[in-house]
């Protein structure tokens, strides 16, 4: 059994790269690592840029798009400020058109680096080889992602105030990024966009990177792994482990009138990053009562009541306690 773990392209990223850079940190640390400037000038001839650009044959469930607010001279000879959309293939000529005078000074000489539509060629036939693979048979594929973090989907460039005038500009203005679930790189819709039926996907709350460090992460490896003793009773979504104690169930009948008692118990056991109990130190009691009138002056009723006693040492006890009444006149 093989374990194959994808994070698929970051098309937000990927844009705003493309045009204005990149840096990891912020305020004095930059001081310390490689401008944004001089990494955008690096990655418009790195490959792997342009493969994390939006697939342009891929249905997404909510496209990606790059937006630019514009003044346009309609018919009546009057400007209006409008915003325009482009998908993903669509802006790959607004791209060119912002880097084609594009330059890199190097000891005094200044060399173009415009859009590269040959890279792009290469990544769009990269991503028709990969969205065709298939995996051998016997093959199990198991997909974890990051979740819960504001993630660029789609960027905007000016505003309906001060408009893009010239394309060429772009590349000196600071976009407005349109943010989706994921772990701040990769969207949730990309990173489960691998084309694999899959074993198991599961999202873990979690940084791009940070994620391989998450406590829940190694916890769902052991599971898939069967590593140590498992535990049949883990649940890799939710991080729970779910063990019923106790079950009773009676039912009596007498003229007509059916009454059944029930009664569950659970122990949910849980830790949070720190490894801690993130169980409550109160009592918490929920209940709900339902009646139904049926054909021929039938009658049901139930009612159920869930206590959620404190934790103690990473351990939660539940229990359920319901009862039903079912009269049956006919």
């Amino acid at each position: 059994m093989m374990q194959l773990y994808v994070f698929a392209g970051a098309p937000g990223c990927a844009n705003s790269t493309l045009l204005n850079g990149m840096s990891f940190v912020e305020g004095w640390e930059q001081n310390f690592f490689i401008s944004k400037w001089s990494m955008h000038q690096l990655l418009i001839e790195c490959p792997s840029i342009y493969e994390l650009m939006a697939c342009p044959n891929f249905h997404w469930q909510h496209i990606t798009v790059l937006e630019l607010w514009r003044e346009r001279l309609h018919s009546d000879g009057k400007s209006h400020v409008i915003l325009e959309s482009y998908p993903p293939c669509d802006s790959v000529e607004i791209l060119k058109q912002a880097l084609l005078n594009n330059k890199l000074n190097y000891d005094g000489e200044e060399l173009p680096l415009p859009f590269n539509s040959e890279i792009l060629e290469w990544a769009n036939k990269t991503q028709e080889i990969l969205s065709s693979a298939k995996l051998p048979s016997g093959v199990k594929f198991y997909n974890i992602y990051g979740t819960n973090l504001q993630t660029p989907h789609s960027i905007c460039y000016g505003n309906a105030d001060k408009p893009v005038s010239d394309l060429h500009e772009l590349r000196y203005l600071q976009p407005r990024f349109v943010c989706v679930d994921g772990d701040g790189t990769v969207p949730v819709e990309s990173a489960k966009a691998d084309g694999f039926i899959a074993e198991e996907r599961v999202g873990i709350p979690g940084e791009h990177r940070g994620i391989l460090c998450e406590p829940h992460l190694f916890r769902i490896l052991k599971h898939w792994l069967r590593a140590g003793d498992p535990d049949p009773f883990y649940n890799p979504v939710n991080d729970y482990v779910i063990l019923p104690t106790a079950f009773e169930i009676e039912s009596h009948t007498e003229k007509g009138i059916v009454v059944t008692s029930l009664k569950e118990e659970w122990e949910i056991i849980s830790n949070d990053q720190d490894g801690q109990s993130n169980t409550g130190d109160k009592m918490s009691l929920s209940s709900i009562s339902v009646s139904q009138e049926g054909a021929n002056k039938s009658h049901s009723e139930a009612h159920a009541t869930v206590f959620v006693h404190p934790g103690s040492d990473g351990k939660q006890h539940i229990e359920l306690n319901a009862l039903s009444v079912s009269v049956d006149a006919s």
